[in-house]
């Protein structure tokens, strides 16, 4: 089984990558949130390194290999593949959101947040509740690179803005309103994490 890879990257298309190791080139498919960090990586240079989740069955003798760049996201992918009807490459479709944000709105219960993910809508969602509810609480505590970062205000409400809008459908003025709300209440934010988690703190009061 293979387990990590460092290698060169080699090839880049489509949210798969190709790392040459050894002499051998390894196709691995990226989940969105890996994906967008190899945005601007350079082929044929770039040294790369993976955790891999490795999956082959007899319906599917073809290896299928998914790359996380953290061990702790990898191990939070592969409680998501124990909930039944969500395989592998269902798993990796669904995480277009940081590994945190999921878990803290399923341990939230928070369906709605959760059916935003690809390809999950509310049965699947329901399911991932109700199997995973009480396990995950460790990742939404987590970092995405697992080290505490401080930006400035400006540029990571500038992140949570983008996926309030983009990833979780609010149009850009009623982003900017609960970010600028939740900034209020937490001026002392140092992470998006941290204001996401404000922001969202502030949908459930009354």
């Amino acid at each position: 089984m293979i387990r990590y890879i460092k290698g060169t990257l080699f090839k880049a298309e489509d949210g798969y990558i190709v790392v040459v190791a050894g002499g051998v080139g390894y196709e691995i498919l990226l989940p969105e949130i890996v994906w967008q960090e190899f945005t601007g990586k350079r082929v044929g240079e770039e040294v790369v390194e993976l955790f891999i989740s490795y999956h082959q069955t007899a319906q599917q003798p073809k290896p299928v290999l998914i790359g996380f760049t953290t061990e702790i996201a990898l191990e939070f992918f592969e409680h998501l593949i124990t909930v039944k009807d969500i395989g592998p490459s269902t798993a990796a479709r669904a995480l277009t959101l940081p590994v945190p944000i999921i878990a803290r709105a399923i341990e939230d219960r928070d369906v709605q947040t959760i059916t935003k993910l690809k390809g999950v809508g509310r049965r699947k969602a329901d399911m991932m509740i109700s199997e995973l509810n009480g396990k995950v609480g460790k990742y939404a505590l987590m970092r995405e690179d697992e080290r505490p970062f401080v930006m400035p205000s400006g540029d990571f409400s500038k992140q949570v803005i983008d996926v309030l809008v983009k990833q979780l459908g609010h149009n850009r003025s009623e982003a900017a309103r609960m970010v600028e709300e939740a900034l209020k209440r937490k001026p002392d934010a140092q992470t998006p994490e941290e204001l996401f988690e404000e922001v969202y703190r502030g949908t459930k009061q009354p």
